[in-house]
């Protein structure tokens, strides 16, 4: 019989050499590793390091940091509103040499940008890339307190105004203020009183461009859009979409004052005016203010002795629509 005692013994020898082994591996793996956190940490340090000195160069008007001096210097002319490049061909100054070059588009013609899915062509790339959500239906900036979708970031940032009460843009003249730059702009022409767009029709002229292509659906007595529920017309797709609140009874625009509801926001606008008091139109004849520019308009009927409603019964004419009316009523209808 074999003495059993050697193979223990050799067994015994093995589990050791085992043991060192495993014991010495798990030595250089938590050097390792410890070794690969410090190098890890130390690259993080450089890296952030790195990240900060990066943006070092600071505006002392705003606060925001910038790479490189030459990019501050740039950032510097939206606070001085210097303008040093300016076109030869109409005297226009930009602040950046590449507002420049895209703006002497608009003198050569050129339009090298052009939609594959219409052929409608543009000046510039951005404008082809809002262009294109046309095409695609895509409106990816949401509002979160309606629910309003834009295909622009733009328009949403100024949508969000409306929530916010932000309006940036201050009339010098009345104190008056809008959340879009280009409303500023039309408003002051109410104060210059200048009207660049004539009918060539009936030479009636308007402030706005916008105003007189709907003025001359009159004349054409083009009505395109219906509704559906009672069959009206109308020859504006927006003044369709205003009187279906009426079917739906939707009145979203709410006066913060007195709570007060509307169906439209030019409604809720002339509505705010009886709390803050202003009255942006003043008479040019007497400096007398008004609220709305359609009182307006009849005040100085006073001073021009304009009566441009008149009686196809009589040829009498009055001032106002409303004296018509009860002057028809009372003398002429049996």
């Amino acid at each position: 019989m074999r003495d059993p005692e050697p193979c223990r013994m050799k067994h015994t020898e093995e589990q050791t050499d085992l043991m060192e082994e495993y014991e010495e591996s798990e030595a250089q793996k938590y050097h390792h590793d410890k070794t690969s956190k410090k190098t890890r940490s130390l690259t993080e340090r450089v890296s952030l390091r790195k990240r900060r000195n990066k943006k070092s160069f600071t505006c002392t008007q705003c606060g925001k940091s910038l790479t490189c001096k030459q990019s501050l210097k740039r950032h510097m002319i939206i606070h001085t509103g210097e303008k040093p490049f300016t076109c030869d061909q109409c005297g226009k100054s930009f602040a950046q040499s590449s507002h420049l070059n895209a703006h002497m588009s608009i003198h050569t013609g050129e339009k090298l940008h052009e939609c594959d899915q219409c052929g409608k062509t543009f000046l510039w790339a951005s404008s082809l890339k809002n262009h294109l959500k046309v095409h695609s239906k895509e409106k990816p900036h949401s509002c979160s307190l309606c629910g309003k979708r834009f295909k622009h970031k733009q328009s949403f940032e100024v949508h969000m105004r409306i929530h916010t009460g932000e309006k940036w843009f201050t009339c010098d003249q009345c104190g008056k203020s809008f959340t879009e730059s280009t409303n500023l702009k039309k408003h002051m022409n109410i104060h210059t009183g200048v009207k660049l767009h004539p009918c060539d029709q009936c030479g009636k002229t308007f402030m706005w461009a916008s105003g007189l292509r709907s003025h001359l659906k009159v004349h054409t007595k083009e009505k395109p859009h219906s509704c559906s529920l009672c069959g009206k017309s109308f020859s504006e797709l927006q003044n369709l979409k205003v009187h279906k609140k009426i079917h739906t009874g939707v009145r979203d625009h709410m006066c913060f004052e007195c709570e007060k509801t509307f169906i439209t926001t030019t409604d809720l606008k002339l509505h705010q005016r009886i709390h803050t008091g202003e009255k942006p139109y003043m008479c040019s004849h007497c400096n007398r203010r008004f609220s709305q520019s359609g009182h307006l308009k009849t005040h100085e009927r006073i001073h021009t002795e304009e009566k441009p409603y008149h009686c196809t019964a009589c040829g009498k004419s009055f001032r106002h629509s409303s004296a018509l009316c009860i002057h028809t009523k009372n003398k002429h209808r049996k």
